[in-house]
């Protein structure tokens, strides 16, 4: 056997890998692609778990337990669709799952009016998404999506990446326990001397040892980037996963007799089930019009926060047009389209582009490489439920908050003395983290730019996409509860 034909074919394979996810055009290598790819999938893992207990209001008796299951399916598989495609289509290293938010929009929307029959409401939820995803697609491909994205002001551009590094650190900070609810001042820092008041030593360091290794998580990752060792995040979430189980003594299990029962129950109420939910038309012209706002509400949210993350995680991966847009966002608003409707034939709420892509962008993320293996993660997932638990909060974490830190800086290029650019910058900036919300900071720097500039004269007709933004928000504010 001649060798050198077979190092020579070898060679040749790995090149054609490389040029189709452009891994060295974009200045990376398959180790990096593939860290950065695990360290998104721990990042957003919990959405396995968690999407199920949203839109079900965490309840699982009767038919919600079923409603539950076949969630709880779907949003894996609807998961591994979404960023299959970002890695084999649009190659860019971003990861799609349900949109937190709008689970809970959903729950409340469908769910809960209907708790005597809970999964008509269920499919009712599936029909309105999957008309919802029907209109992104045709925006997206007739290039109407990006239009809108690209039509935002200057300022609203560089303030939303910094606004949504605000909202992962909350996150992150929130998931691990290090901030508390506080009914005098809404939040507040952990209290340790409450945790450990009363209880024996094992008793109290079990109590306050997820804020205490998150801490620790977070100065581990900024120890190791100063120090340029590569794949911080990763490091730093499999060395708190392991002392976390071992100094707390805990064991992780999970059962993996669910799997059988949730695959059974994906299959009777949750796969292709939102045709049934048609009659959501029905009723009169009042539960008519509900629907088609219901549609228009999930279509501003979905497509808000889809541009929010888009340009706040390229704007970190320096993967940026000469105007400041996203690369391939064409095909990124494509593949978040296509997931939605995906997601919705497959039993689940709407599917977005998580901003927990931003924490493999952190570490070094580039192409569609890294999106391949977070996929691969999910379909893992899919049998070793819930495979997410494994991973403790405080171990992913400091990934969020460190990707906070990162996403911050964009911010320091909003022109801060012209007041016309800096009040509606710093709205979005700030009312992304406190009301939980991209789109919402988006949406309130959008009426805060257009009604500024209208009244100081500063407004053209290049700021007419931004005020029809503005309006539309505006109307969701007034017509719809979230």
């Amino acid at each position: 056997m001649d060798n050198s034909n077979q190092v020579q074919t070898e060679t040749e394979t790995e090149s054609k890998f490389s040029r189709f996810f452009k891994i060295k055009e974009r200045n990376s290598n398959v180790k990096t692609e593939i860290i950065a790819g695990l360290t998104t999938f721990f990042a957003m893992a919990y959405i396995v778990v968690t999407n199920p207990n949203q839109i079900t209001g965490f309840s699982t008796d009767g038919d919600f337990g079923k409603i539950w299951n076949a969630v709880y399916v779907a949003s894996i598989l609807a998961a591994i669709v979404g960023t299959m495609l970002y890695a084999l289509y649009a190659r860019l290293p971003y990861a799609q799952a349900c949109g937190m938010g709008l689970n809970s929009f959903f729950f409340v929307a469908f769910i809960l009016p209907n708790m005597v029959n809970p999964i008509e409401g269920y499919h009712q939820g599936l029909c309105v998404i999957l008309i919802s995803g029907i209109v992104f697609l045709l925006l997206s491909v007739t290039g109407a999506r990006a239009y809108v994205a690209k039509a935002l002001p200057d300022c609203l551009k560089k303030a939303v990446p910094a606004g949504i590094g605000l909202f992962i650190a909350l996150i992150g900070f929130k998931n691990a326990g290090i901030i508390q609810a506080n009914q005098h001042t809404f939040v507040q820092f952990f209290d340790f001397h409450g945790a450990i008041s009363g209880k024996t030593f094992f008793e109290g360091w079990k109590a306050i040892a997820p804020v205490v290794f998150a801490l620790l998580g977070l100065f581990l990752i900024a120890v190791l980037e100063k120090k340029k060792v590569k794949g911080s995040v990763i490091i730093s979430i499999a060395a708190i996963t392991v002392v976390y189980y071992v100094s707390t003594l805990t064991v992780p299990s999970f059962d993996l007799g669910q799997i059988g029962q949730s695959f059974k129950d994906f299959g009777e109420i949750g796969i292709v089930s939102a045709f049934k939910g048609f009659g959501i038309f029905s009723g009169g012209i009042g539960a008519v019009v509900n629907a088609i706002v219901l549609v228009i509400t999930f279509c501003l949210v979905d497509m808000f926060d889809t541009i929010g993350t888009l340009y706040g995680t390229a704007s970190q991966a320096d993967m940026l047009d000469e105007n400041g847009d996203p690369i391939d966002m064409d095909k990124a608003m494509t593949s978040d389209s296509v997931a939605t409707v995906a997601g919705a034939l497959l039993g689940t709420s709407t599917c977005t582009t998580f901003v927990e892509s931003a924490s493999g962008v952190a570490a070094g993320g580039r192409t569609g490489l890294a999106s391949l293996v977070t996929s691969g993660c999910f379909l893992v997932c899919l049998f070793l439920a819930p495979f997410a638990a494994l991973v403790p909060s405080c171990a992913t974490a400091p990934a969020l908050v460190y990707v906070g830190v990162l996403m911050l800086k964009s911010f320091a290029k909003v022109d801060m003395n012209d007041i016309t650019a800096a009040v509606p910058a710093f709205l979005a900036l700030i009312m992304m983290p406190l009301t939980y919300s991209i789109s919402n900071g988006i949406a309130i720097g959008a009426i805060a730019y257009t009604i500024i500039t209208a009244v100081t004269g500063r407004y053209g007709k290049k700021d007419i996409a931004v005020t029809i933004i503005a309006v539309l928000f505006t109307l969701r504010f007034f017509l719809i509860t979230m």
